[in-house]
C-alpha cells in the first residue's frame, strides 16, 4: 500500500530584492505553499529586517546571499551587480541541490541570465519556470539610449535563450505574453499570465490617519519603488506646479536608486514642508496611507518599458477604493480603466492639471474610487492571478497524483498546508549560509 505521494519542493530565485520586501516574489512563494508545496527562496540581503542568511517566514524557507546594489547609473555596476548575483546563487543552488531534489525552479528577472544559476538541480531533474518581471533589452534602452548597441542586442540573446531554456514563461500582462511568443518564440501554451495584484486577503483593515495630512485637507499619495524610470522626479515637478493651492499634502512612500536625487530635487522646488519622501514602510502603513490618501500617483513616463509594463502600484491603489492620476500608457490604461485619470504622456503640466481636476472634484474621486475597488476585486486581486500560477505549474509538473492542493473558490483565502502552520529550521540550513563568500 503507498503513502500518499509527496509534496512538490519549489526553489525561487530571486535579485532584484529580497524577500519578502519583493511583493510579487512573497505572493508566488505564499501561493505555492498554499496549495501544498514545500518552498524555498534564494534573494539578496534586504532591509535591516530581512539582512539574516537563512530564516523560515510561513513555513518557506528564505536563504540571502550579500549583494552591493548598482548605485548609479553605470553599465559596469550593473555588471558587477548582477556578475555577483549570478554567483552567489548558482552555490546555493548547487549546496541546496546536493541536500535535496527539487521539483522546480521558478526564476524572476532581472537579471534574464539568473536563470542560467537553475543548472544544478535542473541536472537532477528539476522544471524550469521563467517569471517575466520586466523587459530588461528595454529597460537598458532607456537607461542607456541606441548608444550602446552591443549591449543591447547581447540583452536580446540573453532574453531569447532564457525563454528557451525555460519549461514555461509566466507572464505579468499580455504584452508580455506577446514578446515571449514573438520575440522569445516560445509556443503559445507554454506562456501564462499572472498578473501582479493585491492579495486582499492579506492588507491590514485600517482606518484613515488624518494626522498623515499635516493639518490640510488633502492627500496626495505615492507607493512603490524610486528608480529612474519611475518618473518620481515627473511627479514631483507636477506638484511644484500646484503649490498655489494650500489645501494639499503628500507622502511619498518607497526607496531606491534615485531616491537621493528626489530629495535633493524636492528642496529644490521648494516642495520641503508640502511633500514627505519618507522611504519604504511595513503593509499597516502602507495600508493606512492608502486609506487616507485622496489622490493617488502614478508618474510613470512613456517609454518603450512603460508602455507594455503593469505597474503594481496601480492595482493597490484601485485595491484600496483611490483614484489615481498616471500617463496615458498602454499598459496603465488597460490596468485602472474608468479609476484613473490619464495626463498626456510625458506633459508634467498637464499630469499637474489632472490632479488638480480630481482634487476639485470630490464625487468625482469617490465614483472613481469604487470603480478600481470593484475592478480589482473581479479581475485584478491576486486570488485570481494564484489560479493562473497554479494552472501554469500544473502544466510544467503534471497533477495526476493530485500533489497540488485545488485552488480555493473566489474570495476563500487557501486552505492551511502543513508548511503554512510550521516553521521548520533545517540543521544544515545555517552553516550553509554562512560559507557564502
Amino acid at each position: 500500500m503507498t503513502g500518499a505521494p509527496a509534496p512538490p519542493r519549489i526553489l525561487v530565485l530571486s535579485e532584484n530584492e529580497s524577500v519578502p520586501s519583493d511583493r510579487r516574489v512573497w505572493d508566488v512563494c505564499r501561493a505555492l505553499a498554499a496549495h501544498g508545496c514545500q518552498v524555498l527562496a534564494v534573494c539578496p540581503q534586504g532591509r535591516a529586517d530581512e539582512q539574516s542568511l537563512f530564516e523560515a517566514r510561513d513555513g518557506i524557507e528564505v536563504h540571502r546571499y550579500p549583494l552591493r546594489f548598482a548605485a548609479g547609473e553605470s553599465a559596469v555596476d550593473y555588471a558587477r551587480e548582477y556578475a555577483t548575483a549570478m554567483w552567489r546563487s548558482w552555490r546555493l543552488v548547487a549546496r541546496l541541490s546536493a541536500q535535496r531534489r527539487f521539483d522546480a525552479v521558478h526564476a524572476c528577472n532581472p537579471p534574464d541570465f539568473l536563470l542560467l544559476a537553475a543548472w544544478p538541480a535542473r541536472r537532477r531533474g528539476a522544471r524550469v519556470l521563467f517569471d517575466h518581471h520586466d523587459l530588461t533589452p528595454e529597460l537598458l534602452r532607456m537607461r542607456f539610449g541606441e548608444r550602446r548597441r552591443l549591449l543591447l542586442r547581447l540583452a536580446l540573446l540573453v532574453e531569447r535563450a532564457s525563454i528557451a531554456f525555460a519549461d514555461a514563461v509566466i507572464s505579468t500582462n499580455q504584452s508580455y505574453r506577446q514578446i515571449a511568443i514573438k520575440r522569445g518564440r516560445k509556443r503559445p501554451e507554454r506562456v501564462f499570465v499572472v498578473r501582479n495584484g493585491p492579495d486582499l486577503r492579506a492588507v491590514p483593515r485600517v482606518p484613515a490617519d488624518q494626522e498623515l495630512k499635516r493639518g490640510r485637507p488633502l492627500l496626495i499619495g505615492y507607493v512603490g519603488v524610486m528608480a529612474p524610470q519611475d518618473g518620481v522626479d515627473h511627479a514631483l515637478r507636477a506638484l511644484s506646479l500646484l503649490t498655489h493651492r494650500q489645501d494639499w499634502h503628500a507622502v511619498f512612500a518607497g526607496d531606491g536608486a534615485a531616491r537621493e536625487s528626489l530629495v535633493e530635487l524636492a528642496g529644490k522646488l521648494g516642495l520641503q514642508e508640502r511633500v514627505e519622501l519618507c522611504g519604504w514602510r511595513d503593509d499597516e502603513q502602507v495600508a493606512r496611507l492608502l486609506r487616507t490618501c485622496d489622490v493617488c500617483l502614478a508618474p510613470e513616463p512613456s517609454s518603450p518599458l512603460n508602455e507594455l509594463s503593469t505597474m503594481v502600484k496601480i492595482a493597490e491603489y484601485m485595491g484600496a477604493g483611490r483614484p489615481l492620476v498616471a500617463y496615458a500608457l498602454h499598459e496603465s490604461r488597460l490596468t485602472a480603466g474608468e479609476a484613473a485619470l490619464y495626463a498626456k504622456p510625458n506633459d508634467v503640466a498637464d499630469f499637474a492639471s489632472r490632479i488638480e481636476e480630481l482634487l476639485n472634484d470630490p464625487a468625482r474621486r469617490a465614483a472613481m474610487g469604487r470603480i478600481g475597488e470593484q475592478r480589482v476585486r473581479d479581475e485584478l486581486s491576486w486570488e485570481h492571478s494564484e489560479r493562473a500560477l497554479i494552472d501554469a505549474y500544473r502544466s510544467v509538473l503534471g497533477d495526476a497524483d493530485g500533489r497540488l492542493a485545488r485552488s480555493p473558490a473566489p474570495g476563500q483565502a487557501p486552505a492551511q498546508t502543513p508548511a503554512q502552520t510550521r516553521a521548520q529550521t533545517p540543521q544544515q540550513t545555517p552553516a550553509l549560509a554562512a560559507e557564502i563568500p
